[in-house]
């Protein structure tokens, strides 16, 4: 069944099918709202099983970034992109500078960054064709690698969870289970086992274990995520693809915490009061892992790590006022996080109207 783009993003200002025969693009822009300021939201390079299934992550990551920025106290809009195909064999310069030109006819309504399947060298060359980048190597006066403050952030809001949980605000003599330790989880784990977490890990791509066993040979390594899940655990740490808090996981779950950095976590709406009830604290996924969009929105000030370091250490306390709202409105952290972030949105973006560039 073909997906009806104006009925699952009816909450959309815009979507944007972008084709380039001669290069192979093929891509969506999905712009979810502009009320706070111009959307920013990386582009994912995947190969999708079908179209239905390319449109259906725009939207729901686009909505997702919306949230995100909000919470994280951005001027900033949500938005995301998505390139059909595989990257390790589609990807190219042509390719991408073709996306950027499809970008800057936005005329700034949508800033890009990295996601899944693109890095920094990926947008230094979208940004020969484009003035809307963000997440640029240091060489041309970027962030860099975005996962670092993605991590970092992660880590502020795990912190958070553990004081809510356990009265600390540390992660020491606790077992974190992390799923998926390329980009931010590896670095996630290092903040971990610098805490004095025991870390169990696991991941598809061989190439990322065998690194995390060469950084980190203290390190235990689980065979599938479903081992990993139904490991003796204090936290759980979903930091791959979305979708991964799913019924079978949170019947296993031993964890007492699920804090990760993937993207739309939840497999349905009503899992995060199904958590709730087996006590397991979920520490929203859009709320913890703002780290990259902070770093990559700070560029469009001049970027600075430090500046930008300090704004995503505050996802702890903002985390912390989730949990709060959380209790006082005697709901899940998950629909606490939307309602601050919907309160912002309502407050300021009232004052903006839709952002023309």
């Amino acid at each position: 069944m073909s997906v009806d783009v104006f009925e699952l993003g009816h909450e959309h200002e815009q979507v944007v099918f972008a084709n380039d025969e001669a290069t192979g693009l093929r891509a969506i822009i999905a712009i979810h709202s502009t009320a706070l300021g111009p959307a920013l939201g990386g582009t994912r390079f995947y190969p999708y099983a079908s179209t239905d299934a390319a449109i259906e992550d725009a939207l729901n990551l686009s909505r997702g970034m919306s949230y995100k920025n909000a919470l994280a106290g951005l001027d900033l809009g949500g938005g995301k992109a998505v390139i059909i195909g595989d990257p390790a064999t589609l990807k190219s310069e042509p390719l991408l500078r073709a996306y950027g030109r499809f970008v800057q006819s936005l005329n700034g309504r949508y800033f890009t960054a990295c996601d899944v399947g693109t890095y920094s060298e990926d947008m230094d060359h979208i940004a020969r064709e484009c003035d809307f980048v963000t997440g640029r190597t240091v060489a041309h006066g970027g962030a860099g690698d975005s996962s670092v403050l993605t991590a970092f952030g992660t880590f502020q809001g795990m912190r958070a969870a553990a004081a809510e949980s356990w009265g600390e605000p540390t992660l020491a003599g606790r077992t974190v289970g992390v799923a998926g330790i390329g980009k931010v989880g590896r670095h996630l784990v290092g903040h971990l086992i610098e805490d004095g977490a025991t870390v169990v890990v696991t991941d598809v791509h061989q190439p990322a274990i065998e690194r995390i066993r060469d950084e980190y040979p203290q390190v235990r390594v689980c065979d599938s995520t479903e081992e990993l899940v139904a490991s003796e655990l204090d936290v759980y740490a979903p930091c791959a693809l979305g979708g991964a808090i799913n019924d079978e996981v949170v019947e296993t779950l031993s964890a007492r915490i699920v804090c990760g950095a993937a993207n739309n976590q939840l497999a349905h709406p009503g899992i995060e009061k199904r958590l709730e009830e087996r006590g397991i604290l979920y520490a929203p996924d859009y709320c913890v892992n703002s780290g990259g969009v902070i770093q990559v929105a700070d560029e469009l000030e001049g970027f600075s790590f430090e500046r930008a370091q300090q704004r995503a250490a505050g996802i702890f306390e903002t985390t912390q006022a989730v949990f709060e709202l959380a209790r006082a409105d005697g709901v899940p952290p998950a629909i606490a996080a939307d309602r601050l972030a919907e309160r912002r949105m309502h407050e300021v973006g009232r004052l903006r109207g839709i952002f023309l560039g």
